[in-house]
């Protein structure tokens, strides 16, 4: 019986394929092409896993490891080899107490959900058993069962929270990964086999396991860990918190929902995080030194409301704010960076008056009367409306940029002057056991509803710049993040659940075909795990008013 042929495109270039050969098999021809190992292709502009077959005339591209979504996928793929190697070494009983927690640098941060910390001897079997299933090329299978049959296997496993989870999905069928006898379900593709998967790091750290993987650039190389005692913290603050309401997966954001308690826990939440500012304005307040409130964090973190409402406590502590904001020494348009594509770098330090911030800051913290800028964004150029200011002896300036914690925007200004303060949008809760919501997802929704609202932006438009954006943030935000003086998390455990009915007309906006169309798709999967809430009960002080509407601030 003859074979049925398939031209397929590849590299511009057409071959023949028959239906009994892989997307792997193809991809294994044109590996030496790239840099690092092919995690998945796009068959027709549609994400398909590799071990699927070729079943039609098609263009296909290859989704290698440096890319962001092969980059996803790489990780995912070592976290179950992780959890398999668990299973294995440690025993089914205990597999439902290893849970996946948040990420630190390029690290996971896992630990046992049980009294017994992992000993150095069992972590060191668990790695050298990831090991030996790289060197066996071991395969990851998928299946198909209904949702009857998923929440019986988890119950089965000991792993309630990913029963919970199927609970409230609306779909009828959910796709489970088998590797050597092991199951469980991911939110997202997985790689061919174990044999791509050959550089990470698993260790000891504080009560749990580190789970380390290569920078995105770097495949074959996985940098010695930097512990982030502060972003550590204050992870796990936030976690007991989301545990102590019953909340931190979205199973029990669910429950409480469901069961009628939507407004007790927006109270609870939003007061945690006011009780949270009002700590820091009281440090602030007991050290008359500090006249320059430096605040700095990645896009979307909510640093306006978080200005406004630190402003409002500072004076309640009896001190008298004024708002900077960093963009107003803007250099003028002429005069900005460009980047490797010919585009105007507005991220970049060098787009700031750095010599003038530092001009006029100097001058206020003499007591100078001072006349400060303001950017004229449709002009591009910076103005000056005599908007004059003179600090008085309880006078504070609360400053918010990106660039605030890097100490070359405020080289002239004594440390004993400034306090520094990192805000950004971490994630309190999990999906399941071993499914991390990242805190970028939570920030582009907050983004993609926030920009649609004030400025117009479609969501096609930015998913398409996020990637820049993110690029931004790990040049000129994250490396300073530990030398601030305190963190704060903006993320409210219920905000998911708010945004969802906000972002999802957008995403679905997006046809099938478009570049944005797959991380759209991705998006709207995730939010149906998620029972929506209306806004009715949000403060108008809330930080989720700054990208949802009805804020009682100018945000």
């Amino acid at each position: 019986m003859s074979k049925t042929l398939y031209k397929v495109k590849v590299e511009g270039e057409v071959r023949e394929y028959s239906s009994d050969i892989s997307y792997g098999d193809v991809a294994k021809e044109f590996q030496y092409k790239y840099d690092s190992p092919i995690m998945l292709c796009l068959v027709d502009n549609n994400l398909c896993e590799l071990y699927k077959n070729v079943r039609q005339d098609c263009t296909l591209e290859f989704v290698p490891f440096s890319e962001r979504i092969g980059y996803e996928t790489y990780r995912r793929s070592v976290v179950m080899m992780f959890l398999e190697a668990c299973y294995h070494i440690l025993g089914a009983d205990n597999l439902k107490n290893v849970v996946v927690l948040n990420a630190i640098g390029d690290a996971y941060y896992c630990e046992t959900d049980s009294e017994k910390p992992l000993t150095k001897s069992q972590i060191d079997k668990i790695k050298d058993h990831m090991f030996r299933m790289v060197e066996e090329d071991v395969p990851f299978y998928k299946r198909t069962v209904i949702m009857r049959e998923a929440r019986e296997i988890f119950e089965k496993c000991g792993m309630s929270n990913k029963k919970d989870l199927f609970f409230y999905r609306r779909v009828s069928h959910v796709n489970i990964y088998t590797l050597n006898g092991f199951e469980d379900y991911f939110y997202g593709y997985m790689a061919p086999s174990t044999g791509c998967l050959k550089y990470f790091d698993v260790f000891k750290f504080g009560k749990g396991v580190m789970l380390q993987f290569p920078k995105r650039q770097e495949y074959g190389t996985v940098r010695e860990f930097v512990p982030q005692k502060k972003f550590t913290q204050v992870c796990n603050e936030n976690r007991a918190m989301a545990q102590s309401m019953h909340m931190d997966t979205v199973a029990g954001l669910n429950r409480q929902i469901c069961s009628g308690h939507v407004e007790e826990m927006v109270l609870v939440a939003e007061a945690w995080q006011e009780k949270k500012i009002a700590d820091i304005a009281s440090m602030i307040a007991r050290q008359p030194s500090k006249k320059f409130i430096m605040i700095a964090g990645p896009s979307s973190s909510g640093k306006t409301t978080f200005s406004h409402r630190l402003s409002i406590q500072l004076t309640a502590q009896g001190k008298i704010p004024h708002a900077i904001a960093l963009d107003n020494y803007f250099l003028n348009r002429e005069q900005t960076p460009l980047d490797e594509k010919g585009n105007y770098n507005f991220e970049c330090l060098e787009a700031i008056d750095v010599e003038q911030f530092n001009k006029d800051m100097q001058g206020l913290l003499r007591g100078e009367r001072v006349e400060l800028p303001s950017f004229n964004f449709k002009l591009g150029r910076r103005e000056y409306k005599g908007d004059c200011l003179q600090l008085g002896p309880d006078d504070i300036l609360v400053i918010e940029g990106i660039h605030g914690l890097n100490d070359k925007l405020s080289y002239s200004l004594s440390a004993e002057n400034k306090f520094k303060i990192y805000i950004s949008a971490l994630t309190q809760i999990n999906i399941d056991e071993h499914n991390r919501i990242a805190t970028t997802d939570g920030r582009l929704i907050r983004r993609i509803v926030r920009d649609s609202r004030t400025r117009g932006t479609t969501a096609r438009e930015t998913i398409l710049r996020w990637e820049s954006v993110r690029a931004g943030e790990e040049q000129n935000i994250f490396p300073f993040q530990e030398e601030a003086d305190v963190m704060f998390n903006s993320s409210l455990l219920f905000e998911l659940s708010v945004l969802k009915t906000y972002v999802e007309p957008q995403l679905f906006a997006i046809e099938q075909g478009d570049p944005a169309y797959y991380e759209a798709k991705r998006l709207l999967k995730f939010l149906d795990y998620f029972v929506p809430i209306p806004s009715d009960n949000i403060n108008k002080n809330s930080i989720i008013r700054e990208f949802i509407g009805g804020s009682c601030f100018n945000v």
